[in-house]
């Protein structure tokens, strides 16, 4: 069963929703962008928490800062990476032993910025990461990445360009392409569901 919590990024209060499941395994995970009306109850990051909760897994989702009733506000994903990092911190102060990261568009970018600074995340999932909208260049090498996604008509994590970038990442990462697929997943909400469950 969820519960609301709050925890500190910097100096704020960040609200979020925990599930604990496992003292072994948990999750954090992000969602789209807050300026488009991204916020922690998105129904792809609905449907990659239950995936994680399927699994087993202890989760946090949580509202960047600015969105809902975290403190702050947008910070063109920069403070987002510290949000992240907090969260991070989180489940590793409750005695998770194994901590994965996943996000969908906005929020696997904030991730794979956000990744360097942290050295104890076990396995990322990066959905439909936003690489014709937003700027990935400073993204490197991501040893943890282990699951991509996305679909074959989306235009803002367009496939075939997402395939000449995620080797630089990891090229070990498996690379999944839902056929038929936007970015909102529409009509295929079943296909992800089951490529998550499947690769997590």
């Amino acid at each position: 069963m969820e519960e609301k919590i709050f925890f500190l990024s910097e100096d704020y209060k960040i609200e979020g929703f925990l599930d604990k499941q496992s003292e072994d395994n948990g999750v954090v995970i992000t969602h789209p962008h807050p300026l488009y009306g991204g916020d922690m109850n998105n129904f792809i990051v609905d449907l990659i928490t239950r995936a994680y909760l399927e699994k087993g897994y202890t989760t946090i989702r949580f509202n960047f800062r600015g969105v809902g009733k975290s403190r702050g506000s947008y910070d063109n994903g920069t403070g987002e990476q510290e949000d992240v990092r907090a969260a991070l911190s989180t489940l590793k102060q409750m005695g998770i032993k194994n901590i994965d990261l996943a996000g969908y568009s906005f929020g696997a970018w904030v991730n794979a910025l956000a990744i360097s600074e942290s050295n104890f995340v076990e396995n990322m999932v990066m959905v439909s990461p936003p690489v014709e909208f937003v700027d990935f260049s400073p993204v490197n090498s991501i040893p943890c990445l282990k699951l991509v996604v996305t679909g074959s008509i989306d235009d803002i994590a367009p496939a075939d360009r997402i395939k000449t970038l995620y080797p630089a990442w990891n090229p070990k990462a498996h690379l999944e392409i839902i056929n038929g697929a936007d970015h909102f997943y529409s009509g295929c909400i079943d296909k992800l569901e089951a490529f998550l469950l499947s690769g997590i």
